[in-house]
């Protein structure tokens, strides 16, 4: 796991906070901590437990894992495996794979534009993967 970079983690807290259109002391009130205490966070003067976290994520209504990778205190998922995993399930028709990849793939872009997880290499923001194989091919017929 990475160091807290508390500066970049305030920015973000407060990014969503605006986007929320929530002032700093409704977040506050809604996430159960004091005004002062929040304005620090923002303005990384402070290092905000795991708990604290949860409850600002509960009031943005965005996961608490989000803020814990953005905290550093657990790693961002690897979107790679996550594809590699979709294309080995046998359990799932060809059709079915590619769906669920497109789906995937979709929820990803999605995220990076609104700034909620950030972009890495292998994330499928757009195009297709390699890793993916035969379901990342041209859909077939319906089925």
């Amino acid at each position: 796991m990475s160091a807290i970079d508390v500066s970049t983690l305030g920015e973000f807290i407060r990014d969503q906070r605006q986007a929320a259109q929530l002032s700093l002391r409704q977040l506050a009130a809604t996430a159960g901590v004091s005004n002062p205490y929040l304005s620090q966070v923002e303005r990384g003067l402070r290092k905000p437990s795991a708990e604290i976290l949860a409850q600002i994520a509960a009031a943005l209504r965005i996961s608490a894992e989000t803020l814990y990778v953005r905290a550093g205190l657990l790693e961002a998922q690897d979107s790679s495996r996550v594809r590699a995993a979709i294309a080995r399930d046998s359990a799932l028709t060809e059709r079915q794979r590619r769906a669920l990849l497109e789906i995937y793939r979709a929820f990803v872009a999605e995220n990076i534009a609104s700034g909620l997880v950030a972009a890495n290499d292998d994330a499928p923001a757009t195009g297709h993967s390699a890793d993916a194989g035969a379901a990342d091919s041209e859909p077939a017929p319906a089925e």
